[in-house]
């Protein structure tokens, strides 16, 4: 063997060679704590109905959902954001079951506080479009644009509705100007100071929802454009960040994770608030089809993008695996 001086120098392989040593000197963690589960209760189902797009994900009944919410302390997750899937008859232009407090989230909402109580962060989707006949996420003018300011009304009512049966934590996801400012003076004047707002801060107009459509029941005709952000920009990422933190929102987050992971680490680096991202539904929905296809080894795949995720720089990540991964990392 011909011997070079001392190339190579330096040998970084050293730190790979065993599994153990990987462990040891791995940068990123991903742990149960970091994950928050996504679920959807249904009004007027005696049975979860499985989402064609997405394998293994369903809309729940409120018995189903309750068994999730244990089945989510019991691996370790953090939290559980719950999304209303309302009957069709009852969703109108003003999307009044969100602010129903007998309306199918906030039953479902009171139904895990019933059940888990404070041992796992019950946070709430704060938003109109699952309720609106139209599907756009606020109410609309007579000439079919969304009316920002009326819209801050209804997410007022709502924010007060889902405090009242039992959210920790609202997350408003419509991307109106001002939503932080009005749903946090909306909480305090109703003596939910304690109640978070979980701002999605970052929420781009993405190709990657459409599995969740049909997850949420959607009546959107069109797109959101208007109002959810262009993918192109991130200067304009961080003037909404701005924003957000100016109206109180004591957590931001970055929607959808895997496309943004740029924008997602430049928001990591500005704040001293937690940091959440969201893995969407076309997310998850690519990784199970190909995995399906045989294409990629499905449970690396699904470690590999939430550890990316992480490495970005997310302290969160809400996740259809959350309870699965969870489970997994606490045997490994």
């Amino acid at each position: 063997m011909t011997v070079y001086g001392n190339f190579p120098g330096s040998r970084p392989r050293r730190l790979r060679t065993t599994p153990a040593m990987r462990r040891m000197v791995a940068e990123t963690r991903l742990a149960p704590s970091n994950l928050i589960l996504p679920a959807f209760v249904r009004e007027d189902i005696d049975a979860p109905v499985a989402i064609s797009a997405m394998p293994g994900v369903q809309q729940h009944t409120l018995d189903t959902l309750r068994k999730a919410a244990v089945d989510a302390v019991s691996a370790g997750v953090s939290g559980i954001m719950l999304f209303g899937v309302p009957a069709d008859e009852k969703k109108d232009a003003r999307g009044t079951a969100g602010t129903d407090p007998d309306g199918i989230l906030q039953v479902g909402l009171r139904a895990v506080r019933e059940e888990v109580g404070d041992d796992l962060v019950v946070m709430s989707d704060l938003c109109l479009d699952e309720y609106t006949d139209h599907g756009h996420c606020g109410v609309l003018t007579d000439d079919g644009r969304v009316d920002n300011d009326a819209t801050l009304e209804r997410y007022a009512e709502m924010a007060q509705v889902q405090a009242d049966a039992g959210a920790h934590v609202v997350g408003p996801s419509g991307m109106m100007d001002g939503q932080v400012g009005v749903i946090r003076d909306a909480l305090d004047q109703t003596g939910h100071e304690d109640v978070s707002i979980l701002a999605y801060t970052v929420k781009y107009s993405s190709a990657f929802y459409g599995p969740f459509r049909e997850a949420v029941g959607s009546s959107l005709k069109g797109d959101r454009k208007t109002y959810q952000q262009d993918p192109a920009n991130v200067r304009e990422s961080l003037r909404e960040l701005a924003l957000d933190l100016e109206e109180g929102a004591d957590m931001v987050m970055v929607k959808p994770a895997g496309p943004y992971l740029d924008v997602l680490a430049k928001v990591a680096d500005s704040v001293d608030v937690p940091v959440a991202a969201y893995q969407i539904s076309g997310e998850y929905a690519m990784i199970e089809a190909a995995a399906e296809k045989g294409w990629i080894d499905r449970d690396a795949a699904i470690m590999e993008s939430l550890t990316g995720i992480r490495r970005a720089g997310a302290q969160m990540i809400l996740t259809y695996w959350a309870t699965e991964v969870a489970e997994r990392l606490r045997r490994s």
